[in-house]
């Protein structure tokens, strides 16, 4: 069984948005796509107040969350100074259009 799962192909995911994940246990991931097509997957919360950083506006490498526009960084979930916090990060793996995730984090990662 293959250690990747996956989950669309590149051009589902809007530019500059992003496609939410189901998962068995736990908050959804939310995987974004910026403008020069990275792909980067985070809990779907904010770690400030839960919102749906999903629903967020993607610019570079950051995503506002769309509750109190905190920057949230895609490439490893913390919020911008002075805001304090991070979402948990997932690994992603593109290759030949389609965008994976670890099938063990997907399983074990940010379930409470």
């Amino acid at each position: 069984m293959s250690d990747w799962q996956v989950i669309c192909k590149v051009e589902d995911i809007p530019v500059l948005g992003a496609r939410r994940v189901q998962r068995a246990q736990g908050c959804e991931v939310a995987v974004f796509r910026n403008a020069e097509d990275q792909v980067f997957a985070l809990l779907d919360r904010c770690p400030h107040k839960g919102g749906p950083l999903s629903q967020g506006i993607v610019y570079g490498t950051t995503v506002a969350c769309p509750l109190h526009n905190w920057q949230i960084g895609l490439t490893d979930g913390c919020a911008q100074a002075p805001d304090e916090g991070c979402a948990q990060r997932f690994a992603v793996q593109v290759a030949h259009g389609e965008v994976a995730l670890n099938r063990a984090e997907l399983a074990s990662l940010a379930l409470d």
